[in-house]
């Protein structure tokens, strides 16, 4: 019992590794606010997508280490799910960190491939979605437009929300382990709490209306519309 709860702490150091920060440092960027963003808009889409792709590998990774050493699969949840939240309330930033999003992908497709794919479905129509808005912009040029964005979206924290919810049942209904749908439900929880909580002090100190700011946090993952 000691080696696996040991483990699950040493996962969560993993995800709470500062990668996004160091690089918003290596490129002379803010490193308050959204980080992936950041680096996308001040470093370029390359160094953007690699950061993404640090966070999905974190999550892969996870798995794929518990799984060669023979952990028992409710551990390999555990870890999977504490290497998401270092990523959401990491030591190293004050316990003030990133969404949990990318990281949760990569530990779902590991654990179970075909369910995540199936749950993936809503936030593919919005990133979709997202792009269709970035192609309509008029006068920039192709890499501006991929550099800078087309400003916020609500379809994409839309069907982002939408794939973790379905993601459990999914699973269930694939006859996945229960280890996994449990895992599956848990990580859905946090997410929408990390949504809920992430700059929240600022809402409560601006004096916004707490009822409009849960909702949109939920729905949208921002206070404001």
């Amino acid at each position: 019992m000691l080696t696996e709860i040991a483990l699950i702490i040493v996962f969560y150091f993993f995800g709470a590794f500062p990668h996004l920060y160091l690089l918003c440092k290596l490129h002379k960027l803010d490193t308050s606010g959204d980080l992936h963003m950041n680096l996308w808009q001040g470093a370029g889409p390359f160094w953007g997508i690699t950061g993404v792709l640090f966070d999905v590998f974190k999550g892969i990774a996870t798995i794929l280490i518990c799984y060669a050493i023979g952990l028992d699969l409710w551990v390999t949840v555990a870890c999977g799910l504490a290497t998401v939240t270092g990523q959401m309330w990491p030591v190293f930033s004050g316990f003030d960190g990133e969404k949990g999003n990318t990281v949760g992908l990569g530990m779902s497709i590991t654990l179970a491939y075909l369910p995540t794919l199936i749950a993936l479905i809503p936030a593919l129509i919005g990133l979709i979605s997202k792009l269709v808005k970035l192609l309509r912009l008029k006068g920039q040029s192709t890499r501006t437009r991929f550099t800078k964005g087309a400003g916020t979206s609500d379809a994409l924290p839309i069907g982002v929300a939408l794939a973790f919810f379905i993601l459990p049942i999914a699973a269930y209904f694939l006859g996945k382990p229960i280890e996994i749908v449990v895992g599956f439900i848990i990580l859905f929880v946090i997410i929408m709490i990390r949504r809920l909580t992430q700059g929240l002090t600022e809402d409560i100190k601006a004096k916004r209306k707490m009822g409009e700011v849960l909702f949109n946090r939920l729905l949208l993952d921002r206070s404001i519309k």
